[in-house]
């Protein structure tokens, strides 16, 4: 605005102030406010095209969908809080389900046999479109997106936004549980190896004179700082040389939890000061949060080479002889 534009705006808020009562003018007051810091605070969330983020998809998107029975929604959340209200029809997944609980350290994915064994159980076909959401911001959805891609399945989905975009959008909750026959599930397609690390290899690259590789630690900066330690791990601190960034700074966490526009993206993992090109490797407590920031780079921001370390910081702190960092001694 001008300074005669500003002004005429100030003598018009004055003439209307003069003609309320104190309490009126107390109200007008405060819905101004509102709706400065509203304007101010928005935050700016990323476009979504099946061309441009072809696995991120939109509540609105969906509800316009005429795909029937192609589409299969995957409510990833603890089975407690499903029972309290999910999309209808939707097929509840949990964590514990898709790991192999036979390993010492927690939360390891599992096989790619055991992983199709469990999805035929629950009626899903190879043909099906799988749209996966929480309502946490997506990084359990995440989680089961990774590992879907990791065995070759091209058809998973996030919904942005999850369970609150679903109902903002106008979608509808219930509480009857899906029950579909069981069907075939096999993985098709090429698993793509080249998505996931272990320690072992891992400490190669470090010990590797010439370092070729970025490290993104996905936790909190407590967790990063080891002032938290969270169950199953048994050192705090951070692999040496590993970059933070906390996943959730990804998304409108405080907000409609969807993730952020591109180019606040880039702000944000520029940090890294990887190119497109070079090898990132994004590690958290149990391979769930480090998810979400691999779907970010890779989905997002184009990033090329991006490996989760799916045994993270519950593996690499068990074992003594592996190197760590921390600015706080526990």
């Amino acid at each position: 605005l001008t300074t005669l534009q500003k002004l005429k705006e100030e003598e018009k808020y004055y003439q209307i102030l003069n003609g309320m009562n104190y309490n009126h003018k107390l109200l007008y007051v405060a819905i101004i406010l509102v709706i400065g810091c509203n304007q101010q605070s928005k935050t700016s969330l990323v476009k979504t095209s099946a061309t441009t983020v072809p696995h991120l998809i939109e509540a609105s998107e969906v509800l316009d969908s005429n795909e029937g029975d192609d589409l299969v929604f995957i409510d990833f959340r603890k089975p407690a809080v499903y029972t309290e209200g999910h999309i209808p029809d939707a097929l509840n997944i949990w964590r514990t389900d898709i790991q192999d609980n036979s390993l010492p350290v927690k939360g390891i994915r599992s096989s790619k046999k055991a992983l199709e064994s469990f999805l035929g159980s629950l009626g899903i076909r190879n043909n099906q479109k799988l749209v996966i959401y929480d309502d946490r911001g997506s990084p359990d959805a995440a989680r089961l997106w990774w590992l879907l891609r990791l065995y070759g399945f091209e058809e998973a989905h996030l919904l942005n936004g999850g369970l609150h975009a679903w109902e903002t959008a106008g979608g509808v909750v219930d509480t009857l549980s899906s029950d579909k026959p069981a069907a075939e599930f096999a993985f098709t397609g090429n698993s793509n190896s080249s998505m996931v690390i272990d320690k072992d290899r891992l400490l190669q690259w470090l010990h590797a004179e010439e370092k070729s590789i970025f490290i993104v630690d996905a936790r909190t900066k407590e967790e990063y700082e080891g002032a938290s330690l969270k169950d199953g791990a048994l050192r705090p601190g951070h692999i040496p040389g590993s970059i933070h960034i906390d996943w959730a700074e990804a998304i409108d966490y405080k907000g409609t939890k969807k993730f952020k526009g591109v180019e606040d993206l880039k702000t944000i993992y520029n940090k890294i000061g990887a190119t497109a090109l070079d090898t990132i490797v994004v590690y958290c407590h149990s391979g769930v949060r480090s998810s979400h920031t691999t779907f970010v780079l890779t989905e997002l921001l184009g990033y090329k080479n991006v490996i989760n370390y799916d045994g993270s910081w519950i593996e690499w702190s068990s074992n003594k002889e592996l190197p760590i960092e921390n600015k706080i001694h526990l």
